[in-house]
């Protein structure tokens, strides 16, 4: 595969992908779309358990089209002693290997990391799980879900009279896949300024998501409080809520600044409140939201949701329209940024989907190719660039250790 500058910063690196369902895979996909040549090795039969997950259109599963993009496929049982050789001499090609087995399979293998490294000094060895490599929950099957539960994100969402709430999506997995990406690069650079040996990271889900749910563990720690559920209000400024415009669409406002919490009192008609001096901080605000939800909640409600827009954008006050991902995909700002993009997929035409993370100026990555079928890369990579024949393929295909 061709690498140029603007495929991203790292174009000409090599990752094995040998991970499953999200946080792995979702690691790789971004080093993917900054350049990176990203292998992508699954069970030949059984295939990466994302391949099921969410919708799919005329058969074919359109969450793989994006978390699987700018991924060549290769279909190779590592449980197999022959399987796993051929890994063994594939990461010996590699800059960077994930994988997110439980911790001692890799091992039962063969392939730990002494063995890898043993062929491969500089090899990176991203090593994701739900409670890391060691300690007394290390062999637990885990799931993004209880992180979710454990981290204190569900103690703290939801209605304060009702019951944790869990996210409709991979809150944990999704956070984890990013940190993933960012230690990678890390130790790439690592290697690069000393030496060039490379390194495992250690990559547990609950670690990023305690770190995005915030300050509670030290509020615990130094001041003995649980912080509770709040709904859509902040303990910290007010007002701070959704609110329902009158044609029935939802918006929400924050006023994290104080000359923002202003500007929409003097907005709704009540400039007189910030005068009052609980005003001044937004913590004491907090405890008028009910008041100031009711200012800001009937004034948005007697308007519809463009109004409210208009109103508030002329006031330099801040608020957004809570949308559906329909409504997403024809956002002005949306479209100017190219936030989300169309690729052309060989099975179902142009696609949209969210674009890469972020916008580089020399190197800027791309989207290059969306999932791809599994094992279809296969003997490209083992015939063409390992130097495997095709009679030794025809017969670890028969025996069912490749795809």
């Amino acid at each position: 595969m061709t690498a140029t500058e603007t495929d991203g910063p790292l174009a000409g690196l090599r990752v094995v992908d040998a991970s499953t369902i999200l946080a792995g895979p979702l690691a790789a996909q971004i080093l993917g779309d900054f350049g990176a040549d990203v292998i992508k090795v699954e069970h030949p039969s059984r295939g990466d358990g994302m391949r099921g997950h969410g919708l799919a259109k005329d058969g074919q599963p359109l969450w793989w089209k994006m978390i699987s993009r700018n991924k060549r496929t290769l279909g190779l049982n590592l449980g197999d002693e022959d399987g796993a050789r051929i890994f063994r001499r594939l990461a010996a090609t590699a800059d960077v290997v994930i994988e997110n087995f439980r911790p001692g399979t890799l091992e039962r293998w063969g392939l730990g990391y002494p063995e890898l490294s043993a062929d491969n000094p500089g090899l990176i060895l991203l090593r994701v799980t739900g409670f890391g490599q060691s300690g007394p929950y290390a062999a637990r099957p885990a799931f993004g879900t209880l992180v979710e539960a454990m981290s204190g994100f569900a103690h703290l969402t939801g209605e304060p009279s009702g019951p944790p709430t869990l996210p409709a999506f991979g809150l944990a997995d999704s956070i984890a896949g990013v940190a993933g990406a960012a230690a990678v690069s890390m130790a790439l650079y690592h290697r690069a300024a000393n030496g060039g040996r490379g390194q495992v990271v250690d990559l547990d889900l609950l670690s990023p998501i305690m770190t995005a749910v915030g300050p509670g563990v030290i509020y615990a720690d130094q001041l003995g409080i649980d912080q509770g559920r709040t709904g859509n209000r902040s303990q910290n400024n007010a007002p701070r809520n959704t609110y329902r415009s009158r044609d029935g669409h939802w918006l929400a406002v924050s006023t994290s600044a104080d000359r923002v919490a202003e500007r929409v009192l003097r907005l709704v008609g009540r400039p007189d409140v910030i005068d009052q001096p609980w005003f001044r901080s937004g913590r004491e605000r907090a405890r008028h939201a009910e008041e100031l939800d009711a200012y800001v909640g009937g004034w948005i409600a007697e308007r519809t949701r463009d109004e409210v827009m208009e109103a508030f954008a002329a006031a330099g006050a801040a608020v957004a329209p809570v949308y559906r991902p329909s409504e997403l995909l024809d956002d002005p700002q949306v479209r100017a940024l190219d936030l989300v993009t169309t690729v052309d997929d060989e099975d179902l035409g142009p696609m949209r989907m969210q674009n890469v993370m972020w916008r580089m100026s020399r190197t800027p990555g791309r989207i290059r190719s969306t999932g791809r079928p599994r094992g279809r890369d296969t003997d490209a990579i083992l015939r063409d660039e390992l130097g495997y024949d095709d009679a030794l393929l025809g017969d670890l295909r028969d025996r069912g250790i490749l795809a």
